[in-house]
């Protein structure tokens, strides 16, 4: 046991005195990749479904790596991504106009292995986790007003109601895949500029979700509001609840509108990234 203590200590300090040490900051847009449906759109001649994954956007990203030797290297990074708006619902038929997109607003971080193949070309492959943010719907919509809604509002025929609210979806501690392969263009013994080509894997199971925003409004024909805030967020019409719990299981006789069965949402995209690396004056030996 000693002999393996020792032997094990001086890898370490080998390593470490060896480590090369470099930080690196970076900028990318990804499309997404294994993408699921995630709404319709609807007109009056035709039904269509909309795919796609809200890990589609531009992301930043800081990661530190630290190499072993002059191949092998560990990297830990943190990363933040402004996903681009994903049809929910698109709806424009008489009377009804539905206008809902979401999109991700979320922090990540990996942890990953680094092998380098040259000076210039490397990979990395590891795991990646949703550490938090959120999914975020911006809904609108309009519905014009029959006879007897009108007449029970008092307006003329012809007015509508239009809503409009923000609802935010939080997610379950996910684990998924990342995996790159990257070339650096060095400019000095210090600095390099590197490009990338980077899959995400991962999905994410819904835990929740809370309206933040709600607003209705009575607007007669020529577009000018009868009732301001006819509902808002302390007065929820009929058919919605502010917070709302998903589950894996419900029972048949449920009855509570704040409980739905939970689904899956796709992140997984691939992406291309331009950053800068720095390495330290005490790591350069190659």
């Amino acid at each position: 046991m000693k002999h393996l203590i020792t032997a094990c200590t001086a890898v370490l300090i080998g390593a470490v005195s060896y480590g090369q040490m470099e930080v690196s900051v970076s900028t990318g847009y990804a499309i997404g990749s294994a993408t699921m449906k995630l709404g319709e759109r609807i007109s009056v001649s035709e039904t269509e479904n909309s795919y796609g994954s809200y890990g589609e956007g531009a992301n930043v990203q800081i990661r530190g790596t630290y190499y072993f030797d002059d191949s092998f290297g560990v990297d830990l990074g943190f990363g933040y991504l402004q996903g681009t708006d994903q049809d929910i619902s698109k709806v424009n038929v008489p009377n009804t106009e539905v206008d809902a997109v979401a999109r991700a607003r979320a922090f990540g971080a990996s942890a990953s292995l680094v092998y380098k193949f040259t000076n210039s070309l490397y990979g990395r492959f590891g795991a990646l986790i949703k550490m938090g943010g959120k999914t975020e719907a911006v809904v609108y919509q309009k519905s014009v007003f029959s006879e007897e809604e009108a007449q029970a509002f008092g307006v003329p025929q012809g007015s509508y109601s239009e809503t409009r609210y923000k609802e935010d979806y939080h997610g379950k501690f996910p684990l998924g895949f990342v995996g790159a392969m990257g070339y650096k263009f060095n400019l000095n013994s210090n600095f390099s500029l590197f490009v990338e080509a980077e899959y995400y894997g991962i999905s994410l199971k819904r835990k929740d979700s809370e309206i933040s925003e709600f607003n209705t409004d009575v607007v007669l024909p020529d577009g000018t509001v009868a009732v301001s805030g006819y509902y808002n967020l302390d007065n929820l019409p009929d058919g919605y609840v502010r917070k709302t719990n998903y589950e894996d299981e419900l029972s048949n006789t449920n009855t509570d509108t704040s409980k739905k069965l939970s689904q899956k949402v796709p992140y997984s995209s691939f992406g291309l990234n331009f950053g800068l690396t720095y390495k330290f004056k005490g790591s350069q030996k190659n």
